[in-house]
């Protein structure tokens, strides 16, 4: 069995596989994600997010920026605009953005808000089209998941089948392990400071699966008594305040669980349980907060593949 890790997107990665020859695909994958990045990263001075976001209205755009685009449309028509790729500036106005810097009132919020939502943008034979060229362009919310879906082809361009792919927490797994036993993977408790040490939840199979998650207990900031979370409700430009602390969502695509998961902390508890529980190809494990602490639920998909699930 082959493994290594190493830095990308700003935290880490693990990559293991089953390989008769023990060939090291390490180098390869550090390529790989450091082209990726130059498309869709914001990190990135001259990626082509940075480069769409700056008003180059030149068909700059490659393959990987137009799948992520086009996810990212799927899902806010699928979800109702709760997830959406064109909030940055709302992060940004909220400090969750690179500076750090809060600079928030609700006229603020208003005008912000005449710059926002996917009806605004769309894709033209590669030419990214706004109605305001003030639209700025996230894939946070997308990207991570979907470069561990771009890891994972990788692999399977090699010929290897049994593999698992973890990019800061968003995973892909395929096949089994050398001992034919399933990838077991685990799932974070919410944490009621920011530093806390990291404990699990619980821990599940992933057989031939993805999973994401999305939380709101590491991120946040707190002001005048109240916590503001970096989940961003696009409909309101204000941070989701509900019960819900975090979402895991199993499915095929690292990409598509990344977005959904996201979506689904805007949705809140309730309507992300309906919205899940209506589709065929998603699973969910859901952590929301009570009156005496918190609470974790799973659909029945997704119960059949926790291993454990560890008490308080």
């Amino acid at each position: 069995m082959v493994r290594f890790q190493g830095l990308a997107q700003g935290t880490y990665y693990s990559v293991v596989y089953c390989d008769e020859e023990l060939d090291n695909y390490q180098l390869e994958i550090d390529s790989l994600l450091v082209a990726f990045d130059q498309s869709v990263s914001l990190w990135k001075a001259g990626s082509i997010i940075n480069r769409v976001n700056q008003g180059d209205t030149s068909r700059i755009t490659d393959r990987w920026f137009i799948e992520n685009f086009l996810i990212s449309e799927q899902i806010a028509n699928e979800t109702n605009g709760s997830f959406d790729i064109t909030i940055g500036p709302l992060s940004r106005a909220w400090g969750f953005g690179s500076n750090g810097v809060r600079e928030v009132d609700s006229a603020i919020i208003d005008s912000l808000l005449h710059i926002t939502g996917f009806g605004k943008v769309r894709l033209s034979d590669g030419y990214i089209i706004k109605d305001d060229p003030r639209i700025w362009f996230d894939f946070n919310a997308v990207a991570q998941g979907y470069s561990v879906d771009v890891v994972g082809v990788f692999l399977e361009s090699k010929g290897i089948e049994n593999y698992l792919v973890d990019i800061g927490g968003e995973i892909r797994g395929r096949g089994k392990k050398p001992d034919g036993s399933s990838w077991l993977v685990g799932i974070e408790k919410p944490a009621d400071d920011q530093n806390d040490e990291r404990t699990l939840s619980a821990s599940l199979k992933l057989d031939n699966a993805c999973l994401a998650t999305s939380g709101n207990y590491r991120k946040y900031f707190e002001e005048d008594g109240m916590r503001y979370a970096h989940t961003i409700d696009p409909s309101t430009g204000y941070p989701a305040r509900h019960t819900l602390l975090s979402a895991t969502i199993l499915c095929d695509s690292a990409a598509f669980a990344d977005a959904y998961a996201t979506a689904c902390m805007v949705m809140g508890f309730e309507k992300a349980w309906d919205f899940v529980e209506s589709r065929d190809d998603l699973e969910a494990f859901f952590i929301y907060s009570t009156s005496d602490g918190y609470e974790a639920v799973a659909t029945p998909g997704f119960q059949n593949a926790i291993v454990d699930w560890y008490e308080d």
